[in-house]
């Protein structure tokens, strides 16, 4: 069995912005060999749930960790401090319970691994990862998507 971490409301957690989870893939991920470890970065930061629905703008998580982009709220309210706290606590975990890879949330500001909403809170999406898939990739993790 190998430890992962997974974004939590893919394993039945309602921590989403809107206060809902997405899935429970506990049982496909247990059937696979992984020993599924949940992680809500943004909870994990202090934001609360429920709470506004947030979007990178003017790039991808990448972009954020290099200060060229921020994570705003739908009213504009600039949260780059949470979602990089989030990920640096997500990080930590990882480290802590040895986990190699992460399995998470498309589309999400933290979590998105390939593809991301665009930041103009339309529903268009673009290709960039989430803020916490940079930093873990960043840092050695392998992120793989659970495309719900």
């Amino acid at each position: 069995m190998r430890v992962c971490v997974v974004s939590a409301c893919l394993l039945g957690i309602e921590c989403r912005y809107d206060a809902k989870s997405v899935a429970d893939f506990s049982t496909w991920l247990k059937n696979r060999g992984f020993v599924p470890v949940p992680i809500c970065p943004e909870q994990l930061s202090g934001l609360p749930t429920p709470r506004e629905s947030c979007e990178i703008v003017g790039g991808d998580g990448f972009d954020v960790l290099n200060g060229e982009a921020r994570v705003l709220s739908k009213s504009g309210k600039d949260v780059t401090s949470y979602f990089l706290r989030g990920a640096e606590v997500a990080y930590r975990i990882c480290r802590l319970v040895e986990a190699e890879i992460a399995f998470l949330k498309e589309f999400s500001p933290s979590c998105g691994t390939e593809r991301i909403y665009d930041g103009s809170f339309t529903g268009k999406k673009k290709k960039g990862c989430g803020v916490t898939a940079a930093y873990l990739k960043s840092r050695g993790i392998d992120i793989k998507n659970l495309n719900v």
